[in-house]
């Protein structure tokens, strides 16, 4: 696939030496790294996938990153959402992540929305981004997430963890020329997905959020740089508890 952000100008020095493992890897490259530079990443929550996300898309060196949650940080949160700390509760979890982003990419530029995404202001907080990562845990959120970034033809990149499970895969309703579009609904049709339990009524494996944040930061640095297969129709599932792996296919629902 084709990379998906136009390369920035030359990186300053610091920058250059900050990211120089991502610069020597095949398909990334110094002129991937600049197109991570240059790129705008979305990240819907800041809690237990979007803590590790933010933090890998941060020391990816990705240039712009917007978060957007409307919670604070409490005690039982510091469990998993690693990019949070003790001194943080009380705080918005938008800045939190603010200060643990720059902490790693003192020249990220961080867009932190503290607000709670609905119909009325998707579309305008995704506009300019160039790919969104959807971790929120909540399927009327997701929805409207989907929605919009279908609306604006961004890819979505999308992961739940629950428990000692979790999924990942890519959305995206208008992807180059010789993919498939594949969208949400195609996973989950309108009225099918019912709402998960809480992690506060079911629990949720820490450990699990950073293994699955980090393949959703994988699939944005492929996305942007052009880099391997993305999971576009491939919907990857992890079972952590006997340590397995399996992918299902997904393909455009057809009409009746």
């Amino acid at each position: 696939m084709q990379p998906l952000v136009a390369p920035a100008p030359a990186l300053d020095p610091a920058e250059l030496v900050r990211t120089a493992r991502h610069a020597v890897l095949a398909g990334i490259g110094e002129e991937g790294q600049r197109r991570l530079s240059a790129s705008r990443v979305v990240v819907v929550g800041a809690g237990g996938l979007g803590s590790p996300v933010l933090l890998a898309l941060a020391a990816a060196g990705v240039g712009t990153i917007a978060v957007i949650d409307d919670d604070v940080v409490e005690l039982t949160n510091l469990q998993r959402q690693l990019a949070h700390r003790a001194e943080d509760i009380g705080t918005a979890k938008t800045l939190s992540a603010e200060r643990a982003i720059t902490a790693l990419s003192p020249g990220a530029v961080v867009v932190p929305q503290t607000v709670r995404l609905d119909a009325s202001n998707a579309t305008e907080l995704f506009d300019t981004a160039d790919v969104v990562v959807d971790t929120s845990d909540s399927f009327a959120t997701r929805r409207e997430v989907a929605a919009a970034a279908e609306q604006l033809g961004i890819p979505l990149v999308w992961g739940a963890v629950q428990e000692w499970h979790a999924q990942a895969t890519v959305f995206w309703s208008s992807p180059p020329a010789g993919h498939e579009p594949v969208v949400l609904a195609d996973l989950f049709p309108p009225g099918t997905e019912g709402e998960p339990p809480s992690c506060a009524q079911v629990g949720v494996l820490g450990a699990l959020c950073v293994q699955v944040g980090g393949i959703l930061a994988g699939e944005v640095v492929k996305l942007i740089t052009g880099a391997g297969e993305p999971l576009l129709g491939r919907l990857a599932m992890i079972d952590a508890l006997t340590a397995r792996q399996h992918e299902i296919a997904i393909r455009p629902a057809v009409a009746a």
